[in-house]
């Protein structure tokens, strides 16, 4: 079944809207990434699906039910890390997963259970006894993956989880979500590393302005605007050229006088493509 449906999805503030009748469909156990410029609406849709926004007008489905603030059952099925750290600086890993579990009404004994899982799935373990001042970033973001998980949700939503985050970090969070989505852990993420997106999701969804450009595979997005990139150094800035096989790009390169860089194209290369298109509209 499909897991979330978002049908003509509008947000208002005033009279500036900032995300305009989206309609988009993620299945069950899939790794979905929404992509954008600050302002494109990501962060409000994620805010929406939480239930922490309403809707201004349109609707949000989840396993074929209408979300709303009042429908307790779905909205336990869904849990959000968000860009700030969210957690007391004086309490140890013990005490905020203990906290999180009461906020649910979880036993003592399935807390501490589930919470010595996570942790240790998380690598966390050994940490457990220090108090979140004392985390690094990267811990600290894990921590928040496991306080999410405790409830064993459904839905993962993501914001920008790994602002922030050296890249060691940042590769080890990316392999956490890659072993959560294989358990078929259903996981919205939205994030400006375009790398990120292109590594961990199976569709991604452009958008723009509020409104969503177009939904596909990295892959797709990639081979729309050629597989191949020739980076020319020019007047002291640099311009690509893409191509769609490797003979057309070493034919351009063989031609030119500039200093050039023949590489692959990536996810980053589509997004900032698009996203210089959208100025000139």
């Amino acid at each position: 079944m499909t897991m979330i449906v978002l049908k003509n999805l509008t947000k208002k503030f005033e009279d500036f809207t900032a995300v305009d009748s989206v309609n988009m469909t993620i299945e069950t156990g899939e790794f979905f990434g929404l992509l954008g410029l600050n302002g494109a609406g990501k962060t409000t849709t994620i805010g929406m699906l939480s239930t922490l926004l309403l809707p201004t007008q349109g609707e949000i489905f989840i396993d074929g039910e209408l979300l709303t603030r009042k429908r307790t059952d779905l909205k336990q099925k869904i849990s959000v890390i968000t860009q700030e750290y969210s957690m007391r600086q004086d309490m140890n890993m013990n005490e905020i997963m203990e906290y999180q579990g009461r906020l649910y009404y979880m036993s003592k004994k399935e807390i501490r259970k589930k919470s010595e899982e996570l942790l240790e799935f998380c690598g966390l373990i050994n940490d457990r006894k220090k108090t979140v001042r004392k985390l690094s970033g990267g811990m600290k973001r894990k921590l928040m993956v496991c306080r999410a998980l405790l409830t064993e949700p459904e839905i993962l939503l993501l914001d920008e989880p790994t602002a922030g985050m050296d890249a060691v970090s940042r590769r080890q969070m990316w392999d956490l979500l890659k072993q959560l989505n294989e358990k078929n852990l259903t996981i919205l993420l939205t994030t400006h590393y375009m790398e990120e997106a292109e590594n961990l999701c199976a569709r991604v969804a452009m958008m723009g302005r509020g409104k969503i450009e177009e939904i596909n595979t990295p892959g797709s997005f990639i081979e729309e605007l050629g597989k191949f990139a020739v980076d020319e150094m020019a007047e002291g800035r640099t311009v690509t050229h893409y191509f769609h096989t490797k003979e057309e790009a070493l034919a351009f390169a063989a031609g030119t006088d500039a200093d050039f860089k023949l590489r692959d194209t990536t996810l980053e290369d589509a997004f900032v493509e698009r996203a210089k298109r959208d100025e000139v509209r």
